[in-house]
Order: structure tokens, then C-alpha cells, then sequence
């Protein structure tokens, strides 16, 4: 109920609907993309045996992509949208799999966190910036992680004055009525566009722009278009430095295994290590760069 009346309001961007209109093209090309993705974030060849949480699971591609590589997964979402999502891809890959558990939830709700238990491997791409709390949701997430697991989670990167733009860009578009929001996201990317399409003209490659449209591959496995119309509208919407995503979980026991900076307005990646309890400080930090769950 607290999402519909957000959405009302005009004050979130439905995410689950862009990834119900995604569902439709997902193929097993972007299923595997999926699964390379999280082998060589996480330094594994597979997750056989592992406990792995997707918070905020989307189109449920991830969720989707553990399971195949051997975890038992449980998926929320506090989209609805999101949730019917990853229930369909579920039931047309696992159908009735005990070992795939997919409902409806908040990282921001405490009383639910605290029923979840702790996970070998936390996954949460993309989503704890769009919560409308960062820094609370950072702070529910990391106890979820069993000690010696792996806290693997993309945040925005801090533009300054870029960042708090784009901020009111895509509130705009959640504001505006329904009707006006793609020929919004339309005018907002235009200038992006005939810049990229300049570059590949004058660079003698016009082909180069016209294949990033017609074969594009998101790395979470959208279209381009799902993907931009998720840019623009995505509100609400934080973004945070790379220094202050290590600082605060250094201090809630996490030493980084591999960060990927974005260098723009993407996400950076953060894979984290939870320090069992006893160990030395910076055992893990002396093996940052190369991941492993062993």
C-alpha cells in the first residue's frame, strides 16, 4: 500500500513495470551474461551450496542467474511489479522449487529484515539508492550477510552538481502525467544522443552508433530503451563517493574484495567481505582485487 500511495503521489518511478515490459525479451544470451557477471564479481565458478539474498530483485534475472549457478536463493522487492516479475520468471524456469522463495518486502522494514537470517552472498544491484533512505538501507543490509559472506551492491556515484541535476530530472518525470513522460525521457537523452551519434560520424563509424541501439546489451540484461526510460525516471534517487561506501562499512566490520569504479554518473560496484568474528583486521583487505567464497 505505501508503494501505490508513493506512486500516487507522483513521488517514485514504478521500476517493476520497466521490468515487466523487459520480461518479454529476456533470452538465454542475457541469462548467461547474468551468470558471467556475478562469477566474476564474486571470483567463483559457482555458488553450489550458498544461501544467496537479491534485495530488490526486479526483473528477478539475478535471482534467476544464482539459482542456475547451484544457490538457494530468496528474492523481495518492494514493488509489486517487481515481485509478479521475478514470480514469472521463476515459475517458467524453477516451477514450485522450494529452493527459489520469492515475496514481497522492504529492506527500509526492520521487523521483516530481522526475519530473514544472514546469506552467504547479499546481492542488491542498483536498488538501495532508490529507496528514498541510502544510508538507512545500507545500515539494514549489512547484518544480513552471515560472517565471512559477501555483501556484492552497486550505488551511484557522486557527480556534485551533475548528480543533484539528474536528481531533479528524474523527479520531474515522475511528476509529470503519465502521457508526457516519454517524450520527456526522450528531450532529456537528445543532446546525449546526437553527441554519441557525432562522435561516431566524425570518428568514420556510424555503424558503432546504430549498433548500440539494435544490439545492446545492459548489464543487468535490458534494452536500451527500458534502460534509459529507468535512468530517467528513477526516483527517488541518491548517490554516494566510493570513499564513503568502504568508510561505512569498514566500520560495521567490512573490508573491500573488489570495487569497480565508474569513473561518470553509473554505478560504482562494491563486493564486501563481513569479518567472521576473531579474525585479524585487514586479513581480507590484503587479498582485495581478487574475491573468493572458498
Amino acid at each position: 500500500m505505501m508503494h501505490a500511495e508513493e506512486v500516487a503521489r507522483r513521488e517514485r518511478f514504478e521500476f517493476g513495470k520497466n521490468w515487466q515490459r523487459f520480461l518479454a525479451l529476456l533470452s538465454e544470451e542475457r541469462i548467461r551474461e547474468a551468470e558471467r557477471s556475478l562469477r566474476e564479481m564474486l571470483g567463483v565458478e559457482t555458488l553450489e551450496g550458498l544461501r544467496f539474498l537479491d534485495v530488490g530483485s526486479g526483473s528477478g534475472l539475478f535471482s534467476l542467474a544464482a539459482r542456475r549457478l547451484g544457490a538457494s536463493v530468496h528474492s523481495f522487492d518492494y514493488d509489486p511489479y517487481s515481485v509478479a516479475c521475478t514470480r514469472e520468471l521463476r515459475r517458467r524456469c524453477f516451477p514450485d522449487d522450494p529452493g527459489w522463495i520469492v515475496e514481497e518486502g522492504s529492506i527500509l522494514d526492520a521487523r521483516y529484515v530481522s526475519s530473514l537470517g544472514t546469506f552467504d552472498v547479499v546481492y542488491s544491484w542498483g536498488v538501495l539508492h532508490h529507496t528514498g533512505d541510502m544510508w538507512r538501507a545500507l545500515e539494514n543490509v549489512g547484518p544480513l550477510v552471515a560472517p565471512g559472506g559477501y555483501l556484492f551492491i552497486a550505488i551511484y556515484n557522486d557527480m556534485g552538481a551533475e548528480s543533484v541535476a539528474w536528481q531533479r530530472r528524474k523527479k520531474r518525470y515522475c511528476e509529470l502525467p503519465p502521457p508526457l513522460r516519454a517524450p520527456y525521457a526522450v528531450l532529456v537523452m537528445l543532446p546525449y544522443e546526437v553527441k554519441a551519434f557525432g562522435r561516431a560520424v566524425l570518428s568514420g563509424r556510424p555503424m558503432e552508433y546504430i549498433h548500440s541501439w539494435t544490439r545492446y546489451q545492459g548489464r543487468r540484461g535490458m534494452s536500451r530503451w527500458r534502460d534509459i526510460v529507468d535512468w530517467v525516471g528513477g526516483y527517488p534517487y541518491e548517490v554516494s563517493s566510493v570513499e564513503r561506501v568502504v568508510e561505512f562499512y569498514a566500520a560495521r566490520g567490512f573490508t573491500p574484495a573488489r570495487v569497480e569504479r565508474t569513473g561518470g554518473l553509473g554505478c560504482n560496484e562494491f563486493v564486501l567481505r563481513r569479518e567472521p568474528a576473531g579474525e585479524v583486521a585487514g586479513s581480507s583487505a590484503a587479498r582485495a582485487g581478487g574475491s573468493t567464497l572458498a
